[in-house]
């Protein structure tokens, strides 16, 4: 390349991602290995086989097409654009899996694999910038962009903040042994077990009042001192989960549990040597709200905290957490007003929510999709009582800014409100006749989270679910078509339209497009490896430990989870400042070089998936 052109080309490459992360320097000896090569419309791109012959190519005009060697569309670039990644992996097969055309008259710089691969060995912190494999690049630009630095103690893990000293004793140890165990491990807790169980909990404080106090026999078993049933946490929660949960409960210690196993205990010690976030004050404000009015007045805290939870980076799925724990504040404080108001309920009954509630993923825009399940024994007077009950939450919480559902699946609905085996009836339905509106009744409760009332209603309800799919033999298949109907915008560069009519006539829905693929990707995984979790990734997750995907896709859905993830809660926080009602329309023509080429990545992982996923249940 001639020397008067190497200005020109790094000034280009200097300002797209991922060249405009490297030092000066670097950037400069890159421009000076570069070769400028002209593609007329129709013509292809050569790959060569040798390692001398391997290029990273950069689209400086013009647009290519990348297809598979089956002939489907594998992604469309325009200007900024790269491909030729898969190349700079060493331990890969030299063949390219796909062709790439001209779809009009391009000009092309093309980086020499070797000469990047060699000044990368001199800067290899940028190495992971250009790495052939996908989920390494998507991880680099979680990192740039949205690093999850310490952002205070309410958004970590249990695990992170409890402590492990902790005594579990058996529920026929005489009190004064546990004591002195308690002494000897310097901890403020005892869980007591009885057969492998946990049956019981003691404190310091409880020995004081229980046992010195009351003048009790120190050689009595712990179990008459103990408070049974005790709450437990897991190590995976946030802290702000277990605050919340000693805070409603009134309770100062929470044994720290995975299965049967206990690893440590969370006490109030923990929390207040550390500082508080507005996220704890809130859910402390909304169970002592007295009416919807004092509940509407904390809508701008939950938005100011949703903008602070975005703007200091936090993770996408840990603001869904927050946000969730918020949304089931509000409505499990109503449900109590509304006890208030109506009466004691007339029979036993289950408050459940589902959608992006069940899973924990509550963001800005989310909606309303609750149900109520009756006891069998529901009266026509009981299912009236009901109805004006669900009437009142379902508007209260519209009121709060938590939407109704436009598709009305709410509680409000009738339908949506019966006894618990009517409920399984429509589940035994739904399984076996999956056709359209039964797909999208079942697919809206395949995920249920119970929040009030009676709990086991809702186990019983979805151990039904479970063993209605597993006697089936349509409706994977069903959900599979279902599914892969929707394609992610692989053609996405420059101002491709998306959506064709509309107030949102050049938009992205990133939603439709994107994140709910993903969603229901995760719902088929999740049913055949038999996961009782709702959480998009987890089951995912559970799929991986049951061998129904690998580790490498496992680690590109979780990279293109959480990117997606960031963008659309981006783009809802900068819709909040300026204050216009948040959506998930995004508009291509804002995407800088850095947008694209990520957003690229994670349309392409989830079009593989669908691949797999209709082979994988020949579908």
């Amino acid at each position: 390349m001639p020397q008067t052109l190497i200005p020109n080309v790094h000034d280009f490459i200097a300002t797209i991602d991922p060249f405009d992360k490297l030092p000066k320097d670097l950037q400069r000896k890159i421009a000076c290995c570069i070769k400028i090569t002209y593609l007329a419309k129709g013509e292809q791109i050569q790959f060569g086989g040798d390692q001398e012959l391997r290029y990273l190519y950069v689209i400086r005009t013009g647009s290519m097409e990348q297809r598979k060697h089956n002939g489907m569309l594998r992604a469309k670039l325009g200007p900024e654009d790269l491909f030729g990644f898969t190349f700079l992996d060493k331990h890969k097969e030299s063949q390219q899996d796909y062709n790439a055309i001209a779809i009009e008259n391009t000009l092309l710089y093309l980086v020499p694999h070797s000469d990047l691969l060699r000044l990368l060995e001199e800067y290899p912190d940028f190495a992971e910038h250009f790495a052939g494999n996908v989920q390494v690049r998507l991880h680099s630009a979680l990192d740039v962009v949205w690093s999850d630095s310490e952002k205070g103690i309410f958004v970590k893990k249990v695990s992170e903040v409890a402590s492990d000293k902790i005594v579990v004793a058996d529920s026929s140890t005489p009190i004064r042994k546990v004591a002195e165990e308690i002494m000897a491990v310097c901890s403020p807790t005892a869980v007591i077990t009885e057969n492998g169980e946990i049956v019981g909990l003691i404190t310091d404080r409880d020995m004081t009042k229980r046992v010195i106090v009351a003048g009790l026999d120190y050689n009595r078993p712990v179990k008459e001192i103990m408070t049974p049933n005790p709450l437990t946490i897991g190590p995976n929660d946030l802290v702000l989960k277990a605050s919340s949960i000693m805070m409603q409960n009134n309770v100062r210690s929470l044994p720290v549990v995975e299965g049967n196993k206990v690893l440590g205990v969370l006490t109030t010690t923990h929390l207040v040597r550390n500082n508080r976030i507005q996220a704890v004050f809130l859910i402390e404000k909304i169970k002592y709200a007295n009416s919807v009015a004092d509940l509407t007045k904390l809508t701008p805290e939950r938005q100011a905290i949703f903008e602070a939870l975005v703007e200091g980076k936090v993770s996408g799925d840990i603001i869904g957490h927050v946000m969730t724990m918020i949304m089931d504040a509000y409505n499990r404080r109503l449900l109590q007003i509304a006890e208030g108001h109506f009466g004691k309920p007339p029979c036993e009954f289950a408050w459940i929510v589902a959608g992006s509630h069940a899973r924990n993923e509550v963001h800005m825009l989310s909606d309303q999709d609750n149900a109520i399940i009756l006891s069998d024994d529901a009266t026509s007077a009981d299912r009236i009582y009901f109805q004006g009950v669900a009437m009142w939450v379902c508007n209260a919480l519209d009121a709060c800014a938590y939407p109704l559902c436009s598709g009305k699946f709410m509680a409000v609905n009738p339908k949506w409100c019966v006894p618990l085996k009517v409920w399984k009836a429509s589940y035994s339905k739904w399984v076996a006749n999956p056709e359209y509106e039964s797909l999208l009744n079942v697919t809206v409760f395949l995920e249920t989270r119970w929040l009030y009332g009676n709990e086991s209603f809702n186990k019983e309800l979805q151990a039904h679910l479970f063993s209605s799919i597993k006697s089936s033999n349509v409706f994977l298949s069903s959900m599979v078509r279902d599914s892969v109907s929707v394609s992610p915008p692989l053609g996405i560069f420059n101002s491709l339209v998306l959506e064709k009519s509309g107030e949102n006539s050049k938009t992205l829905n990133i939603k439709k497009f994107a994140i709910n693929l993903l969603v229901d990707l995760a719902r088929i995984y999740g049913l055949s490896s038999g996961s009782e979790k709702a959480e998009t990734m987890a089951r995912f997750e559970h799929a991986y430990e049951h061998n129904l995907l690998s580790e490498d896709m496992l680690k590109n859905v979780q990279g293109s989870f959480q990117f997606l993830t960031q963008v659309r809660l981006s783009h809802q926080l900068s819709a909040l400042q300026e204050g216009k009602v948040p959506d998930n329309n995004i508009i291509p023509e804002t995407f800088g070089s850095f947008e694209r080429k990520h957003l690229k990545d994670a349309f392409r992982i989830i079009a593989d998936l669908q691949d797999y996923t209709k082979l994988k249940f020949n579908s």
